[in-house]
């Protein structure tokens, strides 16, 4: 690739939105949500681009440089770049759902012990908890917010299916686990992304302490 190639495809991450993913990051990680590298995180930038972090990289310590350009189908602009091994999943949730502009995935101990504890209900169910209405579209305690635990693979094909046929039945998707794995929430921006992740890591954890208290 010749240098003003590589310039241009450069200048095509805006710097904001690069400095926007790094902070996040650092937030997250500063959470212990990130360890060991894991975790990924995404914003799109067009229509037809999207930022996402450099596969492999610890997430409390990005700096722009970590910070890649993918097109609409997850392909690098720049093949010298490896973008998450999930970014498959990140341009899914772009793709169904239009509104979508940012996308976050970690790796919090609570999602991970729950994404255990509920992966044979195949859901999480929430119901009567305020802050269920920190999640777009959800405006009382007394409804319901479902978020399923799809099983693990190494197969993002898999996985990639699975979110679709949850999607194709009707069912409303905010954000959902992956067994012995995380949590995948997003928002129209990033910083609606945290919100949702906050507060849905925050109410698997009000559901495990309940099935502590009461065994």
């Amino acid at each position: 690739m010749s240098s003003a190639a590589h310039s241009t495809r450069d200048d095509a991450l805006p710097r904001q939105v690069a400095a926007a993913l790094v902070a996040a990051g650092r937030e997250l990680a500063a959470r212990g949500w990130t360890p060991a590298t894991s975790s990924n995180f995404s914003a799109r930038v067009d229509h037809d681009h999207i930022a996402i972090t450099v596969s492999g990289r610890d997430k409390g310590r990005l700096d722009a440089a970590d910070i890649m350009l993918i097109d609409a189908a997850g392909k690098a602009l720049d093949a010298r770049q490896r973008p998450s091994a999930e970014t498959a999943l990140h341009v899914q949730i772009y793709r169904r759902f239009a509104d979508a502009g940012a996308v976050l995935h970690t790796h919090s101990r609570t999602q991970t012990v729950a994404s255990r504890l509920y992966s044979t209900a195949g859901a999480v169910r929430f119901e009567g908890w305020e802050l269920q209405k920190a999640v777009n579209g959800h405006t009382t305690h007394a409804g319901v917010l479902e978020l399923p635990v799809f099983p693990n693979t190494q197969h993002m094909p898999e996985l990639v299916a699975r979110v679709d046929a949850w999607l194709d039945a009707g069912k409303p998707l905010h954000g959902y686990l992956i067994d012995g794995h995380g949590l995948y929430a997003w928002g129209r921006d990033l910083a609606e992304a945290l919100r949702h992740l906050e507060a849905l890591d925050f109410l698997l954890g009000c559901e495990l302490d309940l099935r502590r208290l009461s065994s």
